[in-house]
């Protein structure tokens, strides 16, 4: 894309970048629950049971239903799961489960066509849906090129016309990893590439007067997914297009791995009013996906509540254009900000140590803990051994603490910096590695302060303020911000814009605070009291609100603070996000998918006995597949795969390439820890 169009597409992805406004949608029937619209963001997953296993597939269904989905989606790898699909229908609909189901399709056009006429809505993934995935690069002519589309055309159209006659809704699915060989020739192994993938199948679909459609741009990696869905927004509008969005971040994996990284994907777009269904894809159980995307999705309920001023109504299915977008308020960003590539927002490194090209930095609240025992260091990530009197750093051991007013009575580890609250800092008699935190009017005013790295607290609003006007800058300062609105991310985001204009590089802590008694703004802690609950909730939306921003290369460093979450939690989720965002990487990353009826063995043992051996190899990327659709192309950059391929049967991959094939799975673990080693890549685990 040129510099000059992407100057005339930033900021254009989204109602506004400054406050929440939902992107209005249109409005497409799927059974009796329609999408998009006016309607409720949607909640849906995915069954991992046999599609052949009627009765379990059925349990599983209702187990998924009662759990708060939507839509239930079935794999039909074949011509007999789909028609099997008419008997598992059958049997919900006589228990009293009228829930529409979606059949997923990847390489059978004839079961797509079979299935198009039972269930309410099928999703074809373009990237092998009459094309083809060899990893082969070939150079096409414009002629040759769209010979192709016009073969591909031949293989669709029936599977259109049958949801025409059935009044069947559909889903064009792109996914980053299974982009066809045309596709990556021609775009390559990009956002771009897989928004093109999916509107060359709409095209096709206008093309037939067929418009019940729904759209996803899914990646394993939270970046590629956001910029890609940003990026579809545009060319949609541009076309004349409002189709629904259907969210997610595919293959994310488990536990808090998975919630966070699905967190950062789907909030970020949610945050800017994109998404008109969700699927948080965990390799859990699947009636453990719907109560997160819930959690995720119930925030927004509330923010359209709150926005002053009426939300622009639907009026049925007008297509949303630029001849008829003066109900929106557009806030364009600076020149400099490109929302389709990341880049990092241009810093001063202060103090050699945050800033510039410095990783993220992680700040962690010590105050109100047991500032006599040594112990709670272990919270930070410094493990202290009574024996020797000394720290052990772990790979997640944040950088700075805040002790506000507090003074430790035991020694700090000797590379971890502190925060004083200003007042405290000065009646400091040794202050090494002490730094204070200012509010602006103390920075204005102060005489003493330290060469190395002052830290200023400040709120987005300040910066319009005169106090702000007259900070006296050099680059030992650093600003703390927070936010007490409603929509804190763009309140936050709002700053960095105006930073950006102003021409300031200064660096920035990002700081937010959840939690019932302390007064920084809307608590998210809206019900219930349960650890677990919290801890979750904070997972999700810490990942939200920071990851959103730092996606787009914004912030220096991160500051959570929850009174009502164990602070080791807390450690973990900043490191997590950081992870998720691609910002700082402290720990493996398993690339692992959900299961579905294709998966040909369990993944969430394998996936744990995988991680038990694996988890100390930092930065390295383990894709983790059930069966070939999803690997190795759904691995996307995964450094090594572990992917199904027959009945106890295993394919090793290095990168996209198969090393080890049909390998018996009681011994693939060992074997692919044999070419991490050949590689030289692995580390004995301490």
């Amino acid at each position: 894309m040129n510099t000059d169009a992407v100057k005339l597409l930033q900021g254009r992805y989204c109602n506004s970048l400054t406050e929440y406004s939902r992107f209005v949608t249109r409005e497409v029937n799927i059974g009796d629950v329609p999408m998009g619209g006016n309607n409720p963001i949607r909640i849906q997953s995915m069954t991992t049971t046999d599609t052949m296993d009627t009765i379990g597939t059925v349990e599983q269904s209702i187990r998924m239903v009662d759990a708060g989905c939507e839509y239930v989606r079935i794999t039909a790898p074949s011509i007999k799961e789909a028609k099997n699909l008419a008997e598992i229908k059958k049997q919900l609909r006589a228990r009293g489960y009228n829930v529409p189901l979606v059949a997923d399709i990847h390489f059978t056009p004839n079961a797509a066509e079979v299935a198009a006429r039972i269930v309410e809505k099928v999703r074809v993934n373009p990237g092998n849906y009459a094309d083809k995935k060899k990893f082969d690069q070939i150079d096409y002519t414009d002629l040759e090129y769209q010979g192709e589309l016009e073969r591909i055309y031949q293989k669709f159209a029936p599977l259109v016309n049958i949801c025409k006659e059935y009044g069947t809704a559909m889903r064009i699915g792109t996914n980053h990893g299974s982009l066809s060989d045309r596709i990556m020739s021609r775009y390559g192994d990009t956002p771009q590439g897989m928004v093109e993938s999916a509107m060359e199948f709409m095209r096709m679909c206008e093309t037939l007067n067929y418009y019940n459609l729904v759209i996803s741009m899914k990646s394993s990696n939270p970046q590629v997914m956001v910029q890609a869905y940003r990026l579809l927004v545009e060319t949609m509008v541009a076309e004349g297009m409002n189709y629904p969005l259907h969210l997610g971040v595919t293959e994310a994996g488990d536990g808090e791995d998975g919630r966070i990284k699905s967190a950062v994907g789907i909030g970020t777009l949610l945050e800017d009013g994109l998404g008109d269904t969700v699927r948080v894809s965990l390799t859990e159980e699947p009636e453990a996906e719907a109560p997160v995307a819930i959690e995720l999705v119930k925030r927004y309920s509330l923010r359209e509540k709150e926005v002053k001023g009426e939300r622009l109504k639907a009026k049925g299915n007008e297509i949303i254009t630029d001849k008829n977008l003066s109900p929106f308020t557009f806030h364009l960003s600076p020149q400099t900000h490109n929302p389709y590539e990341y880049k990092k927002r241009h810093t001063y490194e202060a103090n050699a140590f945050i800033g510039g090209h410095m990783v993220p930095r992680v700040v962690l609240d010590l105050s109100m803990k047991n500032l006599k025992d040594p112990g709670i260091m272990a919270d930070a990530g410094y493990i202290y051994s009574p024996l020797l009197d000394k720290y052990n750093m772990a790979e997640q051991s944040v950088d700075f603490v805040y002790l506000a007013d507090e003074l430790p009575s035991f020694n700090l580890p000797g590379n971890l910096k502190q925060i004083y609250n200003y007042q405290t800092w000065l009646k400091l008699v040794d202050k090494t590695l002490c730094h204070p935190l200012f509010t602006l009017k103390e920075y204005i005013g102060a005489t003493n302060k330290t060469s190395a790295l002052n830290l200023v607290k400040l709120f987005p609003e300040d910066i319009d303020s005169e106090e702000f006007g007259s900070l006296p800058f050099d680059n030992s300062l650093v600003f703390v911000l927070e936010t007490n609105a409603l929509h804190g991310m763009a309140d936050q985001r709002h700053f960095f814009f105006k930073m950006e204009e102003l021409g300031l590089e200064v660096p920035v802590i990002v700081k937010r605070s959840y939690g019932f008694e302390k007064d920084h703004g809307p608590s998210i802690m809206d019900h219930g009291r349960n650890t677990t609950d919290l801890t979750s909730k904070l997972q999700l939306y810490a990942a939200t609100d920071l990851g959103a921003l730092l996606v787009d290369g914004f912030g220096d460093g991160i500051w959570i603070e929850a009174p009502e979450v164990d602070t080791k939690v807390i450690t973990s989720t900043a490191f997590g996000i950081l992870q998720a965002t691609r910002s700082r990487i402290s720990k493996t990353e398993y690339i692992s998918c959900p299961s579905c009826g294709r998966t040909l063995f369990d993944l969430m043992i394998t996936t744990q006995m995988i991680r038990s051996r694996t988890s100390h190899l930092k930065g390295l990327k383990i894709g983790i597949m059930g069966c070939i659709v999803n690997g190795p192309g759904e691995m996307a950059d995964a450094d090594y795969g572990y992917v199904g391929s027959g009945t106890d049967k295993i394919t090793l991959y290095r990168g996209k390439e198969a090393v080890k094939k049909n390998i018996s799975a009681a011994n693939a673990l060992d074997e692919l820890i044999g070419i991490i080693k050949d590689d030289g890549n692995w580390v004995e685990q301490e």
